[in-house]
């Protein structure tokens, strides 16, 4: 017996990914993000969906009420911008359903790419931008029961199991 997954995209922005989960059987999809007008783009997306599997909020991840838990719970491009990482991976700890997973990706510093970021978000544009390791990544998410990592060029794809 398969249970369609429900889904919790913190910084979904415009819900591609989402449309993917709910193309493929997931039985709910929430959507939370910063960005009014990302929210907007995901709800013109996602119109075609029932509107019970779908629910867009916008505000803080971390002071957001965000009702229920979910089976999975994705952070893709999320962490690069996070100043408080322990706080957030705390908070999706507390949403993640028993036997759950987080799928989350997280930038590296490399050569290539790591001083044309630096410049164009820190200096330019007054963003900070944050570079993990695999070790780092481990502690980080130490209260799961597994971690997986898959390295790549520019970052980790990282799984977290509850």
């Amino acid at each position: 017996q398969y249970d369609a997954p429900r889904v919790l995209d913190v910084g979904g922005g415009s819900a591609r990914i989402g449309e993917l989960a709910l193309d493929h059987g997931a039985s709910r999809y929430v959507d939370v993000d910063l960005s009014d007008s990302m929210l907007e783009l995901a709800k013109q997306r996602l119109e075609r969906f029932d509107d019970e599997k779908v629910t867009l909020i916008q505000g803080d991840f971390l002071r957001t009420a965000i009702p229920g838990s979910y089976d999975v719970i994705l952070g893709l491009g999320y962490f690069d911008y996070i100043e408080d990482a322990p706080a957030h991976v705390r908070r999706m700890r507390e949403l993640i359903a028993p036997g759950g997973s987080v799928v989350s990706s997280f930038p590296r510093w490399n050569w290539t790419k790591g001083p044309i970021r630096k410049l164009r978000y820190e200096v330019i544009n007054n963003c900070p931008i944050f570079n993990y390791t695999g070790d780092g990544l481990k502690q980080l998410f130490a209260e799961f029961s597994s971690v997986e990592l898959r390295p790549g060029r520019s970052g980790f794809l990282l799984r977290a199991t509850a």
